[in-house]
C-alpha cells in the first residue's frame, strides 16, 4: 500500500498502482467527472497516470488554473487533427496553452484565411464531438524519428533530436491523429466545449528570424460557453475603450511618426495629467515626503557607477557634451543619490523621504510601442526613502498603506506579487535574503496574499508588484516597491549612527502610478473615457437654448469658474438636443440648460452624463452637488 495525501491534508492508503482518476473516483463520483488532470508531487499528470509510490496528490478541474491550461492544450490539439484533416499535408510545429487559449503553428502552402477558421472551428466541434480518447504512448528516441519521419512531420523530429539520446518519447493519439507532446491531456475530446478560433499571424519556427516563417492560429478556449461569451464582449469592450482611439476623440492626446514613442499631449489632456499630479503631491506632503527635480542627461561615470551601464545600456539614449559622453536617464535613482550626497546626514534625518516626478526615455523596440501603455519618454512617480534598518518594516508598511489609499480613490482592486532574486544581479547572498525576508514580513504584517515570481526581481534587490484590475478584469502592473541594499554601497552613502560613527543607510525604490503616461491609458481604457468628475478635464458645459439666452448662461459660466469648476459654454446656434448629445458624446459629466424658466429662477436643468432625465436645480445647490462630489472623488457608475 501507498500513501496518498490529498491537498485538505487528509491521507489515503491505496495499492500501489492505483491510477488518479480511480483515487478522485473514490473520494467521490462527482469529483471524477469534473477532473480533468493532476498534480502529483507539483507535476501536472493525466488521471491515467498510476502511482506507485507515496506522493502528495492535488486533482485538478476547470476551476483552477492548472486544469484550464491542460484543456486549452487538448484543444491545440483539436485544432492541429482538424487542420490536417481539412488540409492534408500540412506540417505541425508547436501548440501551447497560452492565457486564455491557445496556439498552433503550421507549414502549409495554403494560405488560412478568416474563412477558413470558420471551417476549422467546425470541424473542430464535430471532432470533439466524437468523444475520441487522448490515449498516451511511448516511443525509443530512434523509433519515434522513424515514426514523424514517415509522416513528412521534420519539426517533430527537429524536437525529438533536440531531446537526450536515452529519452523515452511520448505521443498523444486522438483518433485519427498523433502528435509529439509531454502531456498532459484531459480525457476526452467530448470534454473541450468552449472554443473559438481567432485569428491568424506569421512566426519564426522557434522563434528564431533564420527559421522559416509559419503561420500561427490563435484560439480561446474555456470551461464553459459563458465563460467564452463574457470573455469575448469584454474583447469587443476593450476595443471600444482602446485609449488611443478615445485620446484621439477626446483631444487628450496625439502620437506623431515625428517623434515615435514621445506622446504629445493636448491641453485637455494636461488637465487630466496636471490633476493626477496635483493629487500625489497633496497626499505625499501629508505623508512627510519631499519633492526634488534632477537633470534629465547625467554623465557616463554615473551610469556606470550605479551599474546601469552593464544591465541596462541597451535601452538608453546617449549622447556627446565637450568630448565627454553622457545618457539620458532611464531611471531616476542615481539622481537621487547625488542628492542624498550633498550634505552629511544623521541618523536623526533618517528616513528621508524624496519624491520625483521625474521624465526619463528608455530605447523600446519600434514594434513594442503601442500608445501610452509603452513610450520611450514618460514621467515616473518616483519615490527614494533612505532609512536606518531598523526602519525597513515600517517603511514598506507605511507604502504599502499609500498604494492601497490611491487605488481605492480611483475604484482599484489589486493584487500583489513578489519578485526575487534574478540571475544577472548584483550584492551578495546575505543582502538578498535580508531584503526578501523584510518584503514577506511587510506583507505578513499586513495580512496580504501574494504570489512569488522567482527571477524576476530588479538586479539590484527584490520587489513587491501591486497589479490593478480594471473594469474587464485585466490587470496592469503600476505600483511597485524595490528595497536595495546595493546603490547605498555603490554610491557610498552614509549616515552618523549615534555611536558617532558612520553607517550605511538601507533605501527603497516606489512609484505609486508607475509611469504616468501608463496609469493615463488605464484611467481612460477603465472608465471608457467618462471620468469621474474630479478628474475630468471639462466638468460642466452650459447650454443656452437660444441667443437669448446668452447672458444668463454666460453669468453661470462666470459663478462656477468662480468657484473652480472646469466649465465651458456652447454659444452655437444649434439645436439644444444636438448640444445635449454632443456634450454626452465628449463624456462631459454635466450638461446645464439654461432658458427662460431657469433664468427667470436663478436655476439650471442639470443633465449628468450617461442619464437620460433632466433635474432642475437652484444654481447654488447644483454648485454644492458637484463641489462635493469633487471633494470627495466620488466615482459614478455611469464611468465603468
Amino acid at each position: 500500500m501507498i500513501k496518498v495525501t490529498l491537498k485538505d491534508g487528509s491521507v489515503r492508503q491505496v495499492p500501489a498502482g492505483t491510477t488518479i482518476r480511480e483515487v478522485a473516483s473514490s473520494i467521490s463520483q462527482g469529483l471524477a467527472r469534473a477532473a480533468v488532470a493532476a498534480k502529483v508531487n507539483g507535476r501536472v499528470e493525466d488521471l491515467n497516470t498510476a502511482l506507485q509510490e507515496d506522493a502528495q496528490l492535488e486533482i485538478l478541474t476547470l476551476d483552477s488554473e492548472d486544469g484550464l491550461a491542460v484543456m486549452r492544450h487538448s484543444t491545440s490539439h483539436l485544432l492541429a487533427q482538424a487542420v490536417q484533416n481539412l488540409f492534408p499535408g500540412t506540417i505541425l510545429g508547436i501548440g501551447p496553452a497560452i492565457a486564455n487559449g491557445f496556439y498552433y503553428d503550421f507549414d502549409s502552402e495554403h494560405t488560412f484565411t478568416p474563412e477558413d477558421l470558420e471551417k476549422l472551428e467546425a470541424e473542430m466541434k464535430r471532432l470533439a464531438k466524437q468523444d475520441y480518447k487522448f490515449e498516451r504512448g511511448e516511443m525509443a528516441r530512434e523509433q519515434a524519428i522513424e515514426y514523424f519521419q514517415q509522416r513528412g512531420e521534420k519539426y517533430k523530429v527537429e524536437l525529438i533530436n533536440d531531446l537526450p539520446e536515452d529519452a523515452q518519447i511520448s505521443i498523444y493519439t486522438q483518433g485519427n491523429f498523433t502528435d509529439l507532446c509531454a502531456g498532459p491531456h484531459v480525457q476526452s475530446t467530448k470534454m473541450l466545449k468552449a472554443f473559438k478560433l481567432q485569428s491568424v499571424a506569421g512566426a519564426y519556427w522557434r522563434g528564431s528570424e533564420k527559421n522559416k516563417m509559419l503561420q500561427r492560429i490563435y484560439g480561446l478556449a474555456f470551461a464553459k460557453a459563458s465563460d467564452l461569451q463574457d470573455y469575448l464582449y469584454k474583447l469587443e469592450e476593450a476595443k471600444r475603450r482602446d485609449h488611443r482611439k478615445l485620446g484621439m476623440e477626446l483631444d487628450l492626446f496625439s502620437l506623431h511618426d515625428e517623434a515615435p514613442g514621445f506622446p504629445f499631449y493636448h491641453p485637455k489632456g494636461m488637465v487630466l495629467r496636471n490633476t493626477l499630479e496635483e493629487f500625489w503631491r497633496e497626499e505625499h506632503q501629508k505623508r512627510d515626503y519631499v519633492e526634488i527635480r534632477t537633470p534629465i542627461i547625467l554623465n557616463r561615470s554615473l551610469w556606470e557607477q550605479s551599474g546601469h551601464w552593464d544591465h541596462y545600456k541597451d535601452n538608453m539614449y546617449f549622447t556627446k557634451i565637450d568630448e565627454q559622453d553622457f545618457a539620458v536617464k532611464p531611471m531616476n535613482c542615481p539622481g537621487g543619490m547625488l542628492m542624498y550626497k550633498t550634505k552629511i546626514r544623521s541618523y536623526r534625518d533618517l528616513p528621508i523621504r524624496c519624491g520625483e516626478l521625474g521624465l526619463v526615455h528608455r530605447h523600446e523596440l519600434s514594434g513594442a510601442l503601442h500608445g501610452l501603455l509603452r513610450v520611450r519618454s514618460f514621467t515616473q512617480d518616483d519615490a527614494h526613502i533612505f532609512m536606518l534598518p531598523s526602519q525597513i518594516i515600517e517603511e514598506i508598511i507605511a507604502i504599502i498603506d499609500l498604494i492601497d489609499y490611491f487605488y481605492k480613490v480611483f475604484g482599484f482592486e489589486y493584487h500583489v506579487e513578489l519578485s526575487t532574486r534574478p540571475e544577472d544581479s548584483m550584492g551578495s547572498d546575505e543582502d538578498w535574503e535580508t531584503a526578501t525576508n523584510a518584503l514577506k514580513e511587510a506583507l505578513a504584517t499586513k495580512g496580504i496574499e501574494y504570489k512569488i515570481n522567482p527571477g524576476d526581481g530588479a538586479f539590484y534587490g527584490p520587489k513587491i508588484d501591486f497589479h490593478v484590475k480594471d473594469c474587464l478584469d485585466r490587470t496592469w502592473q503600476c505600483g511597485t516597491i524595490q528595497l536595495d541594499f546595493q546603490m547605498p554601497e555603490k554610491f557610498d552613502l552614509t549616515y552618523i549612527g549615534e555611536d558617532g560613527e558612520k553607517h550605511r543607510p538601507v533605501m527603497i525604490h516606489r512609484v505609486v502610478y508607475g509611469s504616468l503616461e501608463r496609469f493615463i491609458a488605464l484611467l481612460i481604457e477603465h472608465y471608457a473615457g467618462a471620468f469621474p468628475v474630479w478628474l475630468s478635464p471639462i466638468q460642466v458645459r452650459v447650454l443656452p437654448i437660444s441667443d437669448r439666452h446668452n447672458e444668463y448662461a454666460e453669468r453661470v459660466k462666470a459663478i462656477l469658474k468662480e468657484e473652480n469648476i472646469r466649465v465651458e459654454l456652447d454659444q452655437r446656434r444649434e439645436k439644444i438636443n444636438y448640444k445635449i448629445r454632443e456634450a454626452q458624446t465628449e463624456k462631459i459629466p454635466f450638461a446645464l440648460v439654461v432658458g427662460d424658466k431657469e433664468m427667470e429662477a436663478e436655476s439650471v436643468s442639470v443633465r449628468r452624463y450617461g442619464e437620460q432625465k433632466t433635474t432642475i436645480m437652484d444654481l447654488k445647490d447644483f454648485i454644492f452637488l458637484i463641489k462635493t462630489e469633487i471633494d470627495t472623488k466620488s466615482i459614478s457608475s455611469k464611468t465603468v
